[in-house]
């Protein structure tokens, strides 16, 4: 009986832990969903970009025109950062 792998031999060995994967996964969305949790649902994630929300503030008068401009500037300073980084494959 050497070399007897049992049922499905070597399959098995990938298919367990994929099926626990999946289980996994599973149990994960379900409380997600449960929960009411949403990708939406997250701070930050209004679809607004820091520029819109910048002048929301300014409009409302949270901020002056001082400490608009300078925030601006730091934006449009990160944006450029980020856009400078080299893409990874």
């Amino acid at each position: 009986m050497m070399g007897d792998w049992g049922l499905g031999g070597g399959l098995s060995m990938f298919l367990g832990p994929l099926i626990w994967i999946v289980i996994i996964i599973g149990i994960i969305w379900f409380i997600a969903q449960a929960g009411g949790l949403s990708l939406a649902s997250l701070p930050g994630s209004n679809g607004k970009s820091a520029i819109d929300i910048l002048k929301e503030r300014y409009a409302k008068g949270e901020i002056d025109k001082e400490e608009f401009e300078q925030k601006k500037k730091g934006s449009k300073q990160l944006k450029l950062e980020s856009s400078e980084l080299p893409d990874y494959p």
